[in-house]
């Protein structure tokens, strides 16, 4: 697999771009650089190039749509699901559609005005730049099923709780955050109420107190001092990142972003052994059938001498049996033993759990005596060879151990 390139968009045009190379693992191969964005386009040959843009630019939801909805549909719906929450005209904005978790009937989005895709991918092309992906900062943020994650950095503060979308607020508003991180986590979720909060040393020098009184809250808080900024941490996410890619429709890239040929040799030797597996197989099976048809061959002309003995033509075996059979059932009188058989045969299919013992066939008439669990289905078998358009009498149940034995009388003409 190619490595990354994981370049993270300014806030504020006063701020530098921040770029990191990590492998394909999500390790860091050394420490985040600063600088324009020309700088940073020569690192992107041969990698995966994953844009970061501000979270604070961009709204998370989770809408509850239906879940047969989903491509074109989703992309109609979406932005009519979230109108109420929504302060700019729909006609105005972006959406980005996520990937659904299971079953669940919510779908992950991320909105953003068209005004700051148009800076955000002008500014990009203008510096060589062509990313495969797009997230908001804010989703890269570590996922914990059993504790809330938040992310303190300068006057932001991100919020990401065990189940629900990323809220980003400013760092002022840290308290409501807080309460957000605990309304995510219900009594008794595994690994406790706990938080994991990731800072830096001056943000956390400027509001460990608030921290501090919200301890008491949680069942524990553990504080990770990022001396580096969020950057690192970011990119341990990228290999099994769920994050919503907003460049989709109109920002959708043109082509897949190539990384080389020595990314995708493993990829193409493989493919070249399926196609040899396959050809092989298909070799073998081939062989099978061709004996397989020999054999249905030979036993062809072994039934036909059995059933037409002095034939020692077998050219179209098949027809010549079916005008001899033809001729055997034109000769057969009216309520001959062909159609009582075939008429028992399409009986049994009501009353499988009947076994035939014996028949006996004369005059038309057929004797038969056949055993089954109940007397029901005895009887069941008369009337099905009745409905066929014979006439067809239980004459006798007997009890037999755990069956019933029946005699039945079946003669040609309906009841």
């Amino acid at each position: 697999m190619a490595d990354w390139l994981l370049l993270r968009l300014p806030r504020s045009p006063q701020e530098q771009a921040t770029w990191l190379v990590a492998d394909a693992r999500g390790a860091a191969s050394g420490p985040p650089q600063a600088g324009p964005l020309s700088l940073a386009a020569p690192r992107a040959a041969g990698r995966h190039v994953v844009v970061l843009v501000p979270g604070t630019e961009v709204l998370l939801a989770q809408p509850e749509l239906p879940p047969a909805r989903a491509g074109a549909k989703l992309q109609h719906l979406v932005p009519y699901a979230l109108e109420e929450q929504l302060a700019e005209d729909i006609e105005d904005l972006h959406f980005a559609i996520g990937r659904r978790t299971g079953e669940s009937t919510r779908v992950p989005v991320a909105v953003v005005a068209r005004k700051l895709m148009d800076e955000w991918t002008a500014r990009l092309k203008s510096s060589g730049l062509e990313p495969e992906a797009m997230y908001a900062d804010s989703e890269l943020l570590p996922r914990n099923p059993g504790q809330a994650v938040a992310l303190l950095e300068q006057d932001t503060v991100v919020v990401r709780p065990p189940s629900g979308a990323v809220v980003t607020l400013p760092a002022d508003a840290l308290g409501e955050a807080l309460d957000i991180a605990l309304a995510g986590m219900e009594p008794g979720t595994p690994g406790g109420r706990g938080l994991i909060l990731y800072t830096g040393a001056a943000e956390w020098q400027r509001h460990a107190p608030a921290v501090e009184a919200a301890r008491e809250r949680f069942e524990g808080i553990q504080i990770q001092l990022l001396t580096g900024g969020p950057l690192a941490l970011f990119t341990q996410q990228l290999p099994a990142a769920t994050a919503t890619n907003l460049l989709q429709g109109p920002y959708a890239p043109a082509t897949p972003n190539p990384v080389g040929w020595r990314a995708w040799r493993v990829a193409a030797m493989l493919l070249a052994g399926f196609i040899a597996l396959h050809i092989a197989g298909k070799a073998a099976q081939l062989t099978v059938l061709k004996h397989a048809d020999r054999q249905l061959d030979s036993s062809i002309r072994q039934v036909f001498h059995t059933a037409m003995p002095g034939q020692a033509d077998t050219y179209e075996a098949r027809r010549q049996m079916e005008q001899r059979l033809a001729a055997v059932r034109a000769s057969d009188a009216a309520g001959g033993f062909l159609r009582a058989l075939q008429a028992l045969v399409q009986a049994h299919q009501a009353a499988p759990e009947a076994v035939l013992q014996s028949l006996d066939f004369h005059s038309g008439a057929l004797e038969l005596k056949a055993s089954a669990p109940s007397v029901e289905a005895l009887d069941r078998l008369s009337r099905q060879l009745r409905h066929e358009g014979w006439r067809a009498h239980l004459v006798s149940d007997t009890p037999a151990g755990s069956a019933y034995e029946g005699h039945i009388q079946v003669r040609p003409g309906s009841t």
